[in-house]
């Protein structure tokens, strides 16, 4: 399969001390090499922030 499950985690939340947020989200391998970015909303810091793909 082209396509693989990434896992999103917020950028600044480790910064403040908050808990990261995560958020799941699929790529194609094949046209996407570069890590996925995506702004979504972390609920613990009340604002939406950069979610970067971790490795997992």
């Amino acid at each position: 399969m082209a396509r693989e499950t990434v896992i999103l985690e917020c950028t600044e939340a480790r910064k403040e001390g908050k808990p990261p947020s995560r958020y799941t989200s699929s790529r194609n391998k094949k046209l996407q090499t570069d890590p996925v970015e995506k702004r979504k909303y972390n609920r613990f810091l009340k604002r939406h922030t950069v979610h970067r793909e971790i490795k997992g």
